[in-house]
């Protein structure tokens, strides 16, 4: 049985989860959601956000634009307007350490290669 820390895949993620998982700020991802219409968390009570897996897989989707492969907040934006299917499939998120993380980016990465290759 999984520990009281680990989440199951679908299950929501508040800011502070996303942003460990992300190595984002949290104001970065609140920043993010002004400007992309697409990046739309659940709120409830108190503002409080709550983040879905495919919002998780927009938001590695935007920084990977942002920060890998330079494009500016206005190009992204553009990217994603013309976008009919997201480019990355959603993750899981909430690794147990810091090697797992790795090894879940890196199948990530090796995925997203070999669907570019094909």
């Amino acid at each position: 049985m999984a520990g009281p820390d680990v989440k199951a895949a679908g299950a929501f993620r508040t800011i502070g989860e996303v942003a460990a998982a992300t190595g984002l700020a949290p104001h970065v991802l609140r920043y993010w959601e002004t400007r992309f219409p697409q990046l739309r968390p659940i709120t409830r009570a108190g503002n409080r956000r709550y983040y879905r897996t495919e919002d998780i897989a927009l938001i590695t989707q935007i920084n990977i634009m942002l920060n890998r492969d330079g494009y500016t907040v206005k190009g992204v934006q553009k990217l994603l307007a013309g976008e009919r299917k997201p480019i990355l499939t959603p993750v899981t998120v909430a690794p147990a350490s810091d090697a797992a993380a790795i090894r879940l980016i890196r199948s990530t990465l090796r995925s997203a290669l070999d669907d570019d290759a094909a």
